[in-house]
């Protein structure tokens, strides 16, 4: 307890559900001490509230009500270089643990274990304290949307909602050309031959959207 005193840290929660919020708030208030804690729920609402004060610990979800977080790192990397980040989501860790680890993020916490895991992961990373390095399961090799990078995840994201190329253009700020290279290559590389097998492989390999 002594040590997160001294640390002090400002923290900011980044999740589209209120009681997921809540509670990592109510936990790090009770069990650590801790009240420098801001909620949003937005993608537009964190960057809003970043602005606002110096944050030390972000933990965000990968989707957020308005969008896919992969959309917003690279910009929050690049303003607020000092600010830790752990992602804390249902979204498969095989597929999106390795995308955020291009920006250097290498906390990656599943809503899914058990509280004593989440516990010792929030202590670890409010600590800045490298994360426990766990084995790579030998199941989740053939994730076919593990060889995705970055940006495609981004279009993956969209595709699965039922959004058109355009549209994904216009939101993403890309040339047409550029996301229908994009989305072919989405298609070529998890081996889905429409919209149909790609919807079922996401759900089979619990790429959420």
């Amino acid at each position: 307890m002594t040590q997160f005193l001294q640390m002090h840290p400002s923290i900011i929660i980044a999740d589209d559900h209120s009681m997921i919020r809540k509670g990592l708030k109510l936990f790090m208030q009770l069990n650590l001490g801790l009240n420098d804690i801001r909620e949003v729920g937005t993608c537009s609402d964190l960057m809003k509230e970043l602005v606002k004060q110096k944050y030390s610990h972000l933990i965000l979800d990968i989707i957020l009500a308005d969008g896919n977080t992969l959309e917003i790192i690279p910009n929050i990397r690049r303003v607020y270089p000092g600010l830790k980040i752990m992602v804390f989501s249902m979204q498969s860790a095989e597929v999106y643990g390795e995308a955020v680890k291009q920006y250097g993020i290498h906390y990656y916490l599943s809503k899914s274990v058990g509280e004593e895991e989440i516990n010792q992961a929030v202590q670890r990373f409010l600590q800045n304290e490298e994360p426990t390095r766990k084995p790579v399961l030998l199941q989740n090799a053939g994730n076919p949307f593990s060889a995705l990078a970055p940006r495609e995840l981004e279009i993956l994201h969209y595709i699965l909602k039922g959004v058109g190329t355009k549209e994904i253009g216009e939101t993403l700020n890309l040339k047409m050309t550029t996301v229908s290279t994009l989305k072919n290559r989405i298609y070529e590389k998890t081996n889905a031959g429409n919209i149909k097998e790609l919807i079922e492989l996401a759900t089979l390999y619990n790429v959420n959207y």
